[in-house]
């Protein structure tokens, strides 16, 4: 199979209606995780191209928020449409640049449209207020509006979902956007952007650009005309956006580095506990900001939770995505691979055991054995970093309020899981958690209709649900005067 293949591949930028090249002719090479073969290019844009996105969207800013909430609701219902029933050849796509299991980005495609279809509906819902005045010659309005031009950029780990759910609240409401998508999947963008040129948005409403990630990064953060700007990635270039968006004091959301806390107390239910940390584990190879990150089991059933934990994990199956079989997919890249090797190493070398897996997979290339560690240390890398990829360590607990303090020792906030039948305990744990988001006897939690994102320096802001609108508003106090006359 090849990229050129499906009727909705572009190797073009599409910036203000057009599909055009970079003014340098520079290319950006796209490869196969599963094969590292070439699979296409895109052009590496930068500053100027970006500026000329920025430009167009703003330009189309007044035009978009003009229409009324029915009407953008019309094109985004459009769109959504328009992605189920181009699903089979998205997730093809998406498997083919980015790797993931065949079934996994099925199902991406059905959750990324969900944000569309939700805030299609939720556009013809942003309410504002009338606050009674202590002047009887007075009324006090409160009103929302859309903030202006937004900013997106998005990762590769999944190409489709983090774009939709992005932009689609930011154009319900009446933004315009400039998207920047990860360089080792940029097909998945271009053919969202080519179904919504098909939906109906007016030009320079919609804008999608490739190229060199600190150039555009660059002007999308220091550029006036973006009032807001959206970021998912590391925490650590998370922070290098927020300095740069201060100079024009733009609205931001970040939704960053994770290192979620997985605890199995010794009443839950352990068949289910399983399944949930094989889900939340092992899904995307490990490569998701809210996979299990440090496993935690109770003194009297970590045994058999980690017996039961490595015979599922034994049944993943390793291999190209596209293999329809498959269940576990390659990393990213040879970085990537080489993280998750260091981590490993380094866990082994002060007193962790391996369970299952623990090296590279017989297939090769960006292949890792889905591994479990046992009897790993708090001084281990593991413990701390997120390793983003296919190990899961199991520690020990004794008791709830050391693994609450175990859970909550760590800079990152942004998902968390716990089993337990006692209810009770379960809203002791929900409200002590240190996290954004709680997952109680599930290792699933993202849905278009609940806020995501995380606490402390895992974020800022919410994606998703009826929050997900609040950052692409404006809140304006309106005063009216001289009623009694």
């Amino acid at each position: 199979m090849k990229i050129t293949d499906f009727k909705l591949y572009r190797d073009k930028c599409f910036i203000n209606g057009q599909w055009i090249n970079a003014d340098s002719s520079e290319i950006i090479s796209v490869n196969n995780p599963a094969t590292l073969e070439e699979i296409g290019t895109v052009p590496k844009c930068g500053k100027n191209e970006t500026k000329l996105a920025i430009e167009a969207a703003n330009k189309s800013w007044p035009e978009w928020r003009a229409k009324s909430a029915k009407d953008r609701s019309v094109i985004l219902k459009k769109w959504y449409e328009l992605i189920i029933d181009n699903k089979e050849e998205l997730a093809q796509m998406m498997t083919l640049e980015q790797g993931k299991p065949i079934n996994e980005s099925r199902g991406e495609i059905v959750y990324g449209a969900s944000f569309i279809e939700w805030f299609a509906e939720e556009a013809k819902r942003i309410y504002g207020d009338t606050i009674p005045d202590p002047l009887t010659d007075r009324r006090i309005l409160v009103i929302k509006q859309p903030v202006g031009v937004v900013a997106s950029i998005t990762p590769w780990n999944f190409p489709n979902a983090m774009i939709t759910r992005k932009c689609a609240p930011a154009l319900a409401v009446g933004c315009p956007v400039v998207i920047k998508p990860a360089s080792q999947t940029p097909y998945s963008a271009l053919a969202l952007a080519a179904l919504a040129e098909e939906a109906g948005f007016p030009k320079g409403t919609l804008n999608v650009i490739t190229g060199k990630a600190s150039e555009i990064g660059d002007e999308l953060a220091s550029n006036s005309l973006v009032r807001k700007l959206s970021f998912t990635g590391s925490t650590e270039i998370g922070k290098i956006l927020l300095q740069k968006c201060a100079g024009t004091v733009k609205k931001v959301s970040m939704e960053l580095g994770g290192h979620a806390p997985f605890i199995v107390f010794d009443d839950a239910n352990i068949d289910d506990a399983v399944i949930g940390a094989i889900q939340s584990k092992f899904r995307n190879t490990g490569q998701t900001c809210v996979c299990a990150n440090r496993i935690y089991a109770q003194d009297g059933i970590y045994d058999e939770f980690c017996q039961k934990f490595v015979q599922a994990t034994s049944e993943l199956k390793v291999g190209d995505g596209l293999n329809e079989e498959t269940t576990s997919g390659p990393m990213i890249d040879e970085y990537s691979l080489e993280k998750v090797e260091e981590h490993v190493q380094d866990a082994i070398q002060l007193g962790a055991k391996i369970a299952i897996g623990g090296s590279k997979h017989s297939l090769g290339m960006n292949f890792y054995q889905p591994t479990i560690l046992t009897d790993v240390t708090p001084e281990a890398k593991i413990t701390s970093e997120e390793t983003f990829g296919p190990v899961a360590p199991v520690y020990r607990f004794k008791d709830e309020n050391e693994v609450i303090s175990l859970a909550n020792n760590s800079p990152f906030g942004l998902a968390s899981y716990f089993y337990s039948r006692d209810i009770g305990r379960i809203w002791r744990v929900s409200e002590a958690l240190e996290y954004g988001m709680v997952g109680v006897n599930t290792g699933l939690t993202s849905k278009a209709e609940a806020p995501f994102g995380g606490i402390k320096e895992s974020g800022l802001g919410r994606e998703g649900s009826k929050y997900g609108v609040d950052d692409f508003l404006e809140v304006k106090y309106v005063n009216m005067c001289g009623l009694d006359k």
